[in-house]
């Protein structure tokens, strides 16, 4: 990496989530130093079905770059690195945007990731028992590409299906948006597209799922060169990306990265010396990344494959290189907070409360819920009131798409004090879905000592104390917040040259507090 002495290096990180586009400027010591965030626009036309649009996505890439690298030297500017949602990317052969609906509209041709059009598709995929399902957690999700693709093929084949030149993960999407190249990056294609790091694809699966189109031409459609994160992408930033982002033509352009693996890869690796944690001195195979936002991920890494029924993976090195992954999950976390309070008749009082007192709906509900819990815990306040939180199906470990959501000790009373009470409720249930992961991956071998939080709702005080409680175990959270952001510039970093590894720069300046 740079020297003491060499002038200060810079490296952008972009992060495509759910709702928002979001960019850092991030220097060699892992240093946040300018943020910029975007909306972008969803659409629903029917339930269960979610979709976006690439140009939109893009041109708000634009914008939060642009942002960021205000009153910078540009010349400083080394490298960039994105991450995004494993969302499906649909474009024609002349890479423009095809419709991924029966409306035609071709705006709307990204599939994303909470999507669950594709029941049949994946009952069907999983009936045949094919051996790349062992590397799923034994059930292909309706969430991964396989079943969108088959789901596209038998409804819209010819509005879309025929038309397409090009399926891409969004991460991917974007470094070739940037650079012009179509190459995969390795962790997208391992963890949604069933493709493996030793063996590369397998074309009995695809053809016996009814998708042996693909595998014509050498599978060009979905990728036939795979490189792992972090590696430089071509010549760089193209003139033309260059000109959109306001970046320097050439600039090093990484390998992608799923958000949830960038926000992993932002604190699993993290440099925790001197700050007195339990954690110190234990290996990195110990820790639990919980990357915490509309969903949860749960990534946990090991020297062997460790295979955990209901958890995806084992994937050989699709976050840290050289480890298996295994990635649990919860398809709806800060989305079902989200439902359950803004769907409760108090929720008008507790918007007009919060922002009469210049605080967030989620800090009001904290404080108020410190006022109402007397001299008891807060967690005993739910002491009849509980809830399942599987409203958009269970991820894991159940994997099980067709559950639904409860809640139990419901009274006629709707005033805040309830909303409250459900708010907590909520994040209990949310946290006990955590520790039914663990349980399940160190049933299966992981051992597990340490929680490391980051994403949006690990600013969130109550939840991570709740994961805290009912996990029993210690909670460390980064003290750069945007560890998600800093995984992706950690890409640019390691596709620049200024560092050998992504766990290099994934460990460097990276420190944590504990939170119990």
């Amino acid at each position: 990496m740079p020297g003491g002495n060499e002038p200060r290096s810079y490296y952008v990180g972009m992060d495509v989530g759910t709702g928002s586009v979001r960019a850092a400027l991030v220097d060699q010591r892992g240093t946040l130093l300018a943020f910029a965030d975007q909306p972008i626009n969803q659409w629903e036309p029917q339930f269960n079905h979610h979709e976006q649009s690439s140009e939109d996505i893009w041109a708000a890439c634009c914008v939060v770059s642009k942002k960021v690298v205000q009153g910078v030297n540009l010349h400083q500017i080394r490298g960039l690195g994105f991450d995004a949602t494993c969302s499906l990317v649909v474009l024609d052969k002349q890479f423009r945007p095809l419709p991924v609906n029966p409306e035609g509209d071709s705006r709307r041709n990204i599939i994303m990731w909470l999507d669950h059009r594709a029941v049949s598709q994946v009952h069907r995929i999983n009936e045949t028992k094919h051996s790349v399902l062992q590397y799923v957690g034994g059930v292909m999700s309706v969430e991964m590409q396989a079943p969108k693709l088959l789901w596209l093929k038998e409804n819209l084949r010819e509005t879309c299906w025929d038309k397409a030149g090009h399926f891409f993960d969004l991460p991917d999407f974007l470094s070739w948006k940037a650079t012009g190249v179509t190459a995969r990056s390795l962790c997208s294609l391992v963890c949604k597209w069933t493709y493996s790091a030793e063996k590369g694809w397998d074309d009995s699966f695809w053809k016996m799922v009814g998708l042996e189109d693909l595998v014509t031409d050498n599978y060009s459609k979905i990728g036939n060169q795979v490189l792992p994160p972090g590696a430089s992408l071509g010549s760089g930033l193209t003139p033309e990306a260059a000109k959109d982002l306001g970046l320097p033509p050439g600039i090093a352009v990484a390998a992608s990265l799923i958000d949830a693996h960038a926000g992993g890869l932002g604190v699993i690796g993290a440099d925790v010396k001197g700050h007195g944690l339990a954690c110190e001195g234990q290996p990195v195979t110990s820790r639990l990344a919980v990357i915490c936002g509309t969903s949860s991920c749960h990534m946990g890494i090991s020297k062997n494959p460790i295979f955990v029924p209901g958890v995806w993976g084992p994937y050989f090195s699709a976050m840290v290189p050289g480890f298996w992954l295994n990635e649990g999950g919860q398809s709806v976390t800060g989305k079902l907070i989200d439902h359950m309070v803004q769907g409760h008749a108090a929720f008008p009082e507790l918007q007009a409360k919060a922002t009469a007192r210049g605080q967030s709906v989620y800090a009001y509900l904290n404080s108020h819920l410190d006022l109402i819990k007397k001299a008891q815990p807060v967690g005993f306040l739910t002491v009849d009131l509980h809830v399942w939180p599987d409203f958009h199906g269970n991820r894991s470990p159940l994997a099980d798409l067709t559950l639904k959501g409860m809640v139990t000790g419901l009274k006629l009373s709707q005033d805040l004090d309830d909303l409250a009470i459900l708010y907590l409720a909520t994040v209990q249930a949310i946290a006990f879905g955590t520790r039914l992961i663990i349980e399940a991956m160190e049933s299966a071998g992981h051992s597990i000592s340490t929680l490391f939080l980051c994403g949006g709702l690990s600013k969130n005080p109550l939840f991570v104390q709740m994961h805290a409680d009912i996990t029993g175990l210690p909670v460390v959270l980064s003290q750069e917040v945007e560890s998600v952001l800093v995984g992706a510039a950690v890409l640019g970093a390691c596709a620049s040259g200024d560092f050998a590894s992504v766990q290099l720069g994934a460990c460097y300046g990276l420190v944590g507090e504990t939170r119990l």
